[in-house]
């Protein structure tokens, strides 16, 4: 990670991000996560260390974040999502 104010491409920028979506994607498909996260923190909230608001509220940004990313991605293909972050690493 650069430091605050350290000049950086927006390139480099775009390419570590089509990485990092390239390698979610591949891993396990990411559509489920928001059911599979949804499921864990309800267990979790069953006994005594879903209590601590703190962790509720992680937990809840959590499930919100990956519902954004499964809905701003769900509607395209493996291949599509696989070609996009191709053509971004490789430009």
């Amino acid at each position: 990670m650069t430091k605050e104010n350290e000049k950086t491409s927006e390139q480099a920028v775009m390419t570590a991000m089509a990485k990092f979506l390239s390698d979610l994607w591949f891993e396990e498909d990411f559509r489920d996560q928001p059911e599979h996260l949804s499921e864990i923190f309800e267990t979790i909230l069953l006994n005594e260390m879903g209590d601590d608001q703190d962790l509720r509220m992680k937990m809840v940004s959590s499930i919100r974040t990956s519902k954004m990313l499964a809905s701003a991605l769900g509607s395209f293909s493996d291949k599509e999502i696989s070609n996009a972050c191709k053509k971004i690493m490789n430009a």
